[in-house]
């Protein structure tokens, strides 16, 4: 009986993570694995259809790569800590994993789609992402004010002493807060007008009903602690209370880092019209996630290049299409014969 010995070798994957984050920094309308096998270098081993593919459903997804990438932009003794969510638009997506129905500020009602929570470092002028978590608690069981939690005990072993951890009024329940100063950090939110306060001794009220000075006042927020709180009202009557557990901040300071927190309102703005993050049309959730986490990766390329250059993230784009464009110019495919 002769028992025969076959070698068989793995077929070696065309393409990796790099091959797909650059794509993504260089489209424009199209993200899809077809149209990134399409824009390849025509040469021997450029990544194919299946392997781009096989890289979406295969790769283990990680968030701990776009630390290891983004740690040398940030200071992580100064600066702010940033945390809010964004709902990835999916209006079609009917047999998508992690789609549900999420309220969407954009639209200002629930629609389809997939919830992003994001740690972002800024200094004001920096957008640098270091975490994320992607809400989906039919399957592993964490709530949003979970992953807010678990976001901040990944940013404290980091080594993270920001002047602030700022946030929306959504997370800024007593456990949050309390969580937060756990690890000894300074935070700073927005209150809902009915949050109850002491103000001055006679018992708890709606923060709405305390009278609140221009330079902010100091209350007692109930099952807390002393906080400092600020009132403002916009052009349009819109009333908005911020808070900090720092009761020494000035309204100056309060101006100055509430100005700052809308880094990532820019930070949510770029990632969508940029890096492609709602435009994968994979119905797994590893592929989604995967994609989500190249596209918060190729973000992060723009953002270190546009900070180092002074470009903006649309300028840095157009350079790409200038440089295809002229490419084009000198070798034009779509030319009509004279027929004189």
């Amino acid at each position: 009986m002769v028992i025969k010995v076959y070698n068989i070798k793995m077929n070696k994957a065309h393409s990796d993570e790099y091959d797909y984050i650059n794509f993504l920094i260089a489209a424009q309308k199209s993200y899809s694995c077809l149209e990134a096998s399409k824009v390849q270098p025509e040469e021997v081993g450029s990544p194919s259809h299946d392997s781009l593919t096989r890289l979406l459903h295969r790769e283990v997804p990680s968030t701990s790569k776009l630390w290891e990438e983004g740690k040398s932009q940030v200071k992580r003794t100064t600066g702010l800590l940033i945390l809010d969510d964004t709902t990835l638009d999916k209006p079609y997506a009917k047999k998508m994993e992690l789609v549900k129905r999420q309220w969407s500020g954009k639209h200002h009602q629930t629609v389809l789609g997939i919830n992003l929570l994001t740690l972002l470092w800024s200094d004001g002028d920096r957008h640098i992402p270091c975490d994320y978590r992607i809400y989906d608690k039919v399957n592993d069981g964490l709530g949003k004010n979970e992953h807010f939690r678990a976001l901040l005990d990944v940013a404290n072993q980091r080594g993270f002493v920001a002047e602030y951890v700022c946030f929306d009024s959504w997370y800024s329940s007593l456990e949050n807060l309390k969580h937060i100063r756990g690890h000894h950090w300074h935070w700073f939110t927005r209150l809902k007008p009915n949050r109850l306060v002491n103000a001055d001794g006679n018992g708890n009220v709606a923060i709405a009903r305390v009278e609140i000075g221009s330079e902010g006042r100091t209350v007692h927020l109930k099952y807390y602690g002393f906080i400092k709180v600020f009132k403002t009202v916009s052009t349009n009557g819109d009333v908005e209370y911020w808070a900090t557990n720092n009761l020494d901040m000035t309204e100056i300071d309060r101006l100055s880092v509430s100005e700052k927190v809308w880094t990532i309102e820019n930070y949510h703005r770029g990632l969508k019209q940029f890096c492609g993050v709602e435009k994968c049309q994979c119905r797994s959730a590893t592929a989604q996630r995967n994609h989500i986490g190249y596209s918060i990766r190729a973000f992060l390329r723009l953002e270190v290049y546009s900070f180092a250059s002074g470009h903006s993230w649309f300028e840095a784009k157009m350079q790409i299409i200038r440089h295809a464009i002229r490419t084009y110019l000198q070798n034009p495919l779509y030319i009509l014969h004279s027929t004189a």
